[in-house]
């Protein structure tokens, strides 16, 4: 894995700035601290990061073709890159390397934009084609690694983090209120838009072709799932054809992803993805496979046991690494630095804290479970439209909404609320079942609270805007006549996933110490296939995942494969006030003077939310996020803006 940038001068034909190139590859070089390169020809300047994990000594980057007409600077990894590498020597073509980078390239060189179809992997990366004077940029299918580009006064750059552009003091910087937005109901931005103004991400999928007088941006890929009456006949095949063919898929996806010249070592969260990954991973590994994972001070959060109960059943090398409050509430910071967003859980900063473990143990490859609950319906947001529907076909009963119950044991504040709380939540919008987002909006009416907190001339900006509006416009064609299952999953798959899964809590946080994550669920096979097993198969009843269970449970011990789905968490507000006194780059962070320097929130709501926290054990849902999502504002204005603007 890596970290690439680069600029095209496209109006001109002055040269690119060699010192700033070497301030770009410098702001991304957590990314890959194993080797750097810089390309600059005439009015382009191409620059990488190189975190060697494949041919480590002939990989070098930016990487050209024979000719010296295409460079190519890099991000991340072709699984199949020895199958393409031999169907192309079939036809002729010779290679020096044995790195997927330069499969990549002569790919691009035989069949141009199409070359991205022919991938099976997780990638960025850009090819500049000095004939044709155009720079062509992909991204993978479901957006493991980033991408982020800008116009600016006829220059384009991009990078693998927006700090590389920002490298480039004529590069506005300002807040997005829209993005903002987004974050306040979604929890992320909606590519291309980031928290910055006219900062852009390339979306997932896509292909961007950047030419002297236009940009050209392309959808390659899009889930996609049959429509509900298909799936509500009869099944094409019996269910253990689906078991059968989802296990195969799996397996070959983790054996592809252990193709590496260094040792790859594995996620062992406790929870059942990772624990499907890692066993599958040790069937094909002669050594002892390593594994990490995070535990916490509080019981709530902490998954030791069942942590212990996989490395006892697999035999692995295991590396648990305690996670406390303190450790959370130092680092926070950092995580923001790395995000590049605002956030609103602290979930991501262990994340970090768990990259620099591995990276310390000696190893920089991991494989991880997520993508599971995406593809096969492991959330319990799945498991709440379900029984929200059922509720809704006899809106008046009192027996239907006790089911709500049984899907968060893990949560205490929930625990401790009656049915009339649950009812009265849950029960809004019962009569909206047609409601294309009808499964996310008791999540997103959650996060849509913090915008109280939002400053009068923000809210004035906002006027008239609505981010589920943006969205809705968004969908497939045919979004309508899938189950309902499916139009859920595809939201959590397309949206999520990429926008604050893969990206604040992967790739930014486990690439801030050099840690490379790879996902086998998210094979697009895996990703595929899935989407083609009838609902039933994947939420039987309230089993989450019962197709992969059922795969899968001759590999895991029966703790471990009937165990009820426990999201990933972290300790939130109250890392922030130990001893019920606020840290002090809170204060100042969220004093009324910072506060009216950004000028994004409202100084009184704001010390309002102080003071509640301040004279509380703990918070509730809202009021935690709007801390964290108040706080991670303010350090991304600090950090990015306003230490800008003073030096």
């Amino acid at each position: 894995m890596c970290g690439i940038a680069g600029i095209w001068n496209r109006n001109s034909r002055s040269p690119v700035d060699p010192a700033l190139l070497d301030r770009m590859v410098t702001a991304l070089g957590h990314r890959g601290p194993d080797d750097h390169g810089v390309y600059r020809a005439s009015n382009v300047g191409l620059c990488h990061t190189r975190l060697s994990i494949i041919d480590m000594l002939a990989g070098h980057q930016p990487m050209h073709n024979a000719d010296g007409s295409l460079w190519i600077v890099f991000n991340g990894e072709i699984y199949n890159h020895i199958e393409l590498r031999e169907e192309m020597a079939c036809k002729g073509r010779t290679f020096k390397t044995r790195c997927d980078t330069e499969v990549v390239l002569q790919m691009y060189e035989e069949i141009g934009a199409q070359c991205v179809d022919q991938f099976n992997g997780q990638f960025a990366f850009a090819i500049w084609d000095e004939k044709r004077q155009t720079l062509f940029c992909a991204r993978d299918r479901v957006g493991v690694r980033p991408l982020f580009y800008t116009l600016h006064e006829g220059r384009f750059l991009f990078g693998s983090e927006i700090k590389a552009i920002f490298e480039d003091s004529r590069i506005p910087r300002e807040i997005d209120p829209f993005a903002l937005d987004q974050v306040f109901t979604f929890w992320h931005p909606i590519p291309p838009r980031t928290g910055f103004t006219n900062i852009c991400e390339l979306p997932p999928g896509h292909t961007l072709t950047v030419h002297r007088e236009d940009l050209f941006l392309k959808r390659y890929f899009q889930p996609q799932f049959p429509p509900a009456d298909a799936t509500e006949k009869k099944m094409p095949h019996p269910e253990c054809w689906y078991q059968d063919h989802l296990l195969e898929l799996l397996d070959d996806a983790v054996s592809i992803r252990l193709r590496a010249d260094v040792p790859v070592g594995a996620y062992l969260s406790g929870g059942f993805d990772s624990a499907v990954t890692a066993a599958l991973a040790r069937r094909h590994i002669s050594d002892q496979l390593k594994t990490f994972s995070i535990s916490f001070e509080e019981a709530e959060f902490d998954e030791r046991l069942f942590q212990a109960a996989m490395v006892d059943h697999l035999g692995v090398q295991h590396h648990r690494f305690v996670c406390s409050n303190q450790a959370i509430g130092d680092h926070f910071s950092d995580a923001i630095w790395h995000a590049e967003r605002p956030i609103i859980r602290t979930a991501p900063v262990p994340m970090m804290l768990l990259a620099k473990g591995v990276r310390e143990a000696g190893i920089k490859v991991v494989l991880t479970g997520e993508g599971a609950d995406e593809v096969l319906a492991g959330y319990d947001i799945f498991k709440e439209a379900k029984v929200r529907r059922f509720w809704a076909k006899n809106p008046t009963s009192t027996l239907r909404p006790r089911l709500l119950q049984r899907l968060y044991p893990y949560l205490s504040n929930i625990k401790g609320q009656g049915i009339s709380y649950l009812s009265a939540f849950f029960g809004k919008g019962l009569d909206q079942v047609m409601d294309p987002f009808y499964s996310h909006r008791p999540r997103w009416q959650v996060t849509k609270q913090l915008k109280m907190l939002y400053a009068s001339h923000l809210r004035e900006t906002l006027k008239g805007y609505d981010p589920i509006d943006e969205m809705a416009q968004a969908l497939p064609e045919d979004f309508s006549r899938w189950h309902p299952l499916s139009q859920a999953q595809y939201l959590e798959l397309v949206y999520l996933l990429p926008g604050y899964i893969l990206s604040s809590q992967g790739d930014r946080m486990s690439m801030a110490h050099g840690v490379e994550g790879r996902f086998p669920f998210l094979d697009h096979r895996v990703v595929a296939f899935s989407a083609t097993i009838p609902p039933n198969l994947k939420l039987r009843r309230l089993r989450e995942k019962h197709i992969l269970r059922e795969a899968t449970k001759h590999l895991l011990p029966n703790t471990i494969t009937n165990r009820v789905k426990q999201p990933y968490r972290a300790p939130d507000d109250v890392v922030f006030f130990p001893k019920k006194k606020p840290l002090p780059y809170v204060e100042e962070a969220l004093s009324p003077s910072a506060i009216e320097t950004s000028g994004l929130f409202a100084t009184v709501a704001v010390e309002a939310l102080l003071h509640k926290c301040n004279r509380q054990e703990g918070l509730g849902v809202k009021d935690s996020m709007a801390l964290v999502g108040t706080l991670s504002t303010q350090f991304l204005y600090q950090q990015f803006i306003l230490k800008r603007n003073t030096t």
